[in-house]
């Protein structure tokens, strides 16, 4: 079999399929991730993350997670938004979800697209009689996608720890194909940020204790989507009207004037900018059926809301206090506290 005309071919199949780009590493091409993955963990930064500590023998060394891989390609699925992501912040009343979070579920559009991208591999080597197996991932395994998308050469780690394209910006996903098959690798992308701190400036809650650097406990993502409970209130007001994860790191990358229009459709905005108001009101029915397909529903109804009340405490409207005191009897813990606070601020901003 002629490997590197099958990695041509590959390369071309997974841009028909839709990807941006496509690259090859080995499985053993970031020896580094183990060490810098225990001192995040030994430091707490993971926070309530306990998936992040568990198996971190895999999580740090992709060879051991499947021994029998022999290259790694790695995906960049694009997402740019059409407009401003930052624009919403200037509109208190409005919830900013994430720009990733406003279409439909990437999970499960970027895998059936490597499925497809990982049977035609398997297929195309078995017609030059070379028996391949594949396993694909996408952000659902001990699997550390990013440091093996530097390592084939997709771009480079930037000082807000995201992945950063000289040729795609910031706005793209990342997915896996694991295989049996020994394909030519890529080269490493070096760091280009040079002395760049928009995105560690930019933070609200001061979530880089240092450059390349995060401390989830701090990131208005990981409190607004992984965090369980009542936010540190410290923290609360720095929330903004961000109520499902936070763009503003990503935003701000000068790299982003070269970032490409998203070519899956379903990526296109179905959330928007809704008003405060309406999200209060949702019972479990009403969100599991306004967020049907879309990542927003893995949050559950309590903890959205309790996003959604930190927001309106935040908004200094004071029309909306009937809504958070219809919250402060609510059967869940967080929301009630988080309606509290909301009806504390609003009071306190009169």
């Amino acid at each position: 079999m002629d490997a590197a005309g099958l990695k041509h071919r590959l390369v071309a199949k997974a841009v028909e399929e839709g990807f941006a780009a496509a690259r090859i590493c080995r499985p053993d091409a970031i020896p580094e991730a183990a060490g810098r993955l225990a001192t995040f963990v030994d430091q707490g930064r993971h926070g309530q993350m306990g998936w992040m500590a568990e198996r971190m023998g895999w999580r740090g060394d992709p060879a051991a997670l499947w021994p029998e891989a022999r290259s790694v390609v790695m995906l960049a699925e694009v997402y740019t938004p059409e407009g401003d992501p930052l624009a919403v912040l200037d509109r208190p009343d409005r919830a900013a979800v994430s720009c990733y979070a406003q279409g439909r579920d990437y999970h499960d559009l970027v895998k059936k697209r490597l499925k497809r991208v990982g049977r035609w591999l398997i297929e195309a080597a078995e017609k030059g009689s070379v028996p391949a197996e594949i396993k694909v991932f996408v952000d659902t395994a001990p699997v550390m996608e990013k440091p093996l998308a530097q390592a084939a050469g997709l771009g480079w780690q930037g000082k807000h720890t995201n992945l950063v394209s000289r040729e795609l910006g910031s706005w793209f996903f990342l997915g896996a194909i694991f295989t049996t098959l020994d394909l030519p690798v890529d080269g490493a992308e070096v760091d280009h940020c040079g002395s760049c701190r928009a995105c560690l400036d930019i933070c609200p809650t001061g979530a880089f204790p240092a450059p390349y650097q995060l401390d989830a406990r701090r990131c208005i993502s990981y409190l607004t989507i992984e965090h369980k409970g009542p936010v540190d209130e410290a923290l609360r007001g720095a929330l903004g009207n961000r109520i499902y994860g936070c763009d503003d790191c990503l935003a701000v990358c000068p790299w982003n004037k070269f970032a490409v229009a998203a070519r899956e459709a379903g990526y296109a905005a179905r959330v928007g900018a809704p008003p405060l108001a309406e999200l209060a009101t949702l019972d479990d029915a009403a969100f599991r059926a306004r967020f049907s397909g879309s990542p927003v529903k893995r949050i559950g109804r309590d903890r959205f809301v309790r996003n959604v009340l930190y927001a309106i405490g935040n908004s200094g409207e004071e029309a909306l206090s009937p809504l958070v005191e219809s919250l402060l009897a609510d059967a869940d813990p967080a929301v009630a506290d988080a309606a509290q606070w909301a009806l504390r601020r609003l009071k306190s901003a009169r």
